[in-house]
């Protein structure tokens, strides 16, 4: 029988941990503080917000919201994410990205400190993840994937590994990642030839191409562990979201295999808040 990998468990089990960490900091007399920064008012921004500061309350860390306008200037962005660098009270930063075309991107990326950085977007932040160093931290949804493999016990130590996409939010840092718990690590990426052999040969086998139900059961065999990390809107256009795997297909061939919703995505705000409260455990 398939085994689901739900990440409400493994959110739940978090939970359970960062309130005894909370706990701990508040007793000397630190709170553990997250600020957010959102330009604009996408609306998958406000719902991410919402979901961090929902989790923030239940383990009892607390947000700081910093809010500018969609036509906000590049100054008032850089002056907003230096006054969060210099507030010791403000253990860590999420910046929302995309950030409207009128900013540059990469100046307010560089504007951030890598200490505060709780989602991997700096330049510093990469430089920890390749060079296995403490600075920065990961990218939520990447280090999500090893929480969700840590939590059901599926070591990638000498298996193959396939990694299906390359992007720096994802498909990069979890190779690395997936790399430093010693597995043999293949990207895989749009111009991969016989891609669907490629991804049969794989033990564990983590989907981030972003793209709704391209990957199917002629990509899968029997014993494979699946992670799939895309969110995607369903593409006969009804309500809800799918994930990059076809689910219906391959939940019957494979071992195990994370649903979505209910997979990565559950645990991805979990890792910001504990980030944040690594950051305030570092600094006490």
């Amino acid at each position: 029988m398939v085994k689901l990998l739900s990440g409400k468990e493994v959110a739940e089990a978090l939970t359970v941990s960062m309130k005894r960490d909370v706990e701990v900091l508040k007793a000397k007399g630190i709170t553990p503080t997250l600020g957010i920064i959102r330009v604009g008012e996408k609306g998958p921004d406000i719902s991410y917000e919402k979901g961090a500061t929902k989790r923030c309350e239940e383990v009892g860390a607390v947000v700081k919201n910093y809010r500018l306008p969609e036509d906000t200037t590049q100054q008032a962005l850089l002056d907003v994410i230096r006054e969060a660098n210099e507030d010791p009270a403000v253990h860590g930063v999420l910046l929302f990205r995309p950030l409207p075309k009128h900013i540059d991107d990469n100046a307010a990326r560089a504007a951030l400190l890598p200490k505060k950085d709780m989602d991997g977007i700096t330049d510093g932040s990469m430089a920890g993840i390749y060079s296995d160093t403490s600075q920065g931290y990961a990218p939520c949804t990447a280090e999500s994937v090893i929480k969700l493999l840590e939590h059901y016990q599926i070591d990638p130590a000498g298996k193959r590994v396939v990694v299906v996409g390359r992007s720096t939010v994802i498909g990069k840092p979890v190779s690395l990642l997936l790399l430093k718990k010693n597995g043999t690590v293949t990207i895989c990426h749009s111009k991969t030839k016989d891609m669907a052999s490629v991804i049969r040969e794989a033990d564990i086998v983590v989907v981030a191409m972003g793209r709704a139900e391209s990957v199917g059961k002629e990509s899968f065999r029997a014993g494979q562990v699946v992670v799939d990390v895309g969110v995607n809107p369903k593409p006969d256009g009804s309500k809800g979201t799918c994930g990059d795997v076809k689910f219906a297909e391959v939940e019957p061939l494979v071992e195990a295999i994370s649903p979505v919703p209910g997979g990565v995505g559950s645990v991805t705000n979990c890792m910001l808040i504990n980030h944040v409260i690594r950051a305030a455990q570092e600094r006490s």
